[in-house]
């Protein structure tokens, strides 16, 4: 079995502005989620601010056997995540999996690209 149940990704930030074509180079922030499992797992995505309350669950379906980019710029419901501020994430999945934390900063035509492993939770 390979992955955990829960993880927490620290950072957060969605720049305003792109260069660039879309939507390969829009700005954006990103959880990669493998699912090894032999069934499909509902992934909830719980969001943290610095100045206001929590949004969500959102929640997102990575099939069995496969990984699913889930770009936080794409996220709308219960409300899309605002660009231009701070804010952490934690996932919390029904099977175990693995997360990675992207972003992609493209407000310059010198883009920049950031990728970690997530801290997983104890389960």
């Amino acid at each position: 079995m390979v992955g955990k149940h829960s993880w927490a990704i620290p950072e957060g930030f969605i720049p305003e502005g792109s260069t660039g074509p879309e939507p390969e180079m829009t700005s954006h922030g990103t959880v990669c989620v493998l699912n090894t499992q032999e069934e499909d797992a509902t992934v909830e995505i719980t969001v943290y601010f610095t100045d206001r309350e929590p949004v969500g669950p959102y929640e997102e379906t990575v099939p069995a056997e496969r990984t699913s980019h889930i770009r936080f710029n794409d996220l709308e419901e219960p409300e899309p995540i605002p660009r231009g501020e701070d804010f952490a994430t934690v996932i919390e999945s029904d099977v175990p999996v693995v997360c990675q934390h992207t972003r992609l900063d493209s407000r310059q035509a010198e883009n920049a690209l950031l990728s970690t492993i997530a801290h997983p939770g104890d389960s």
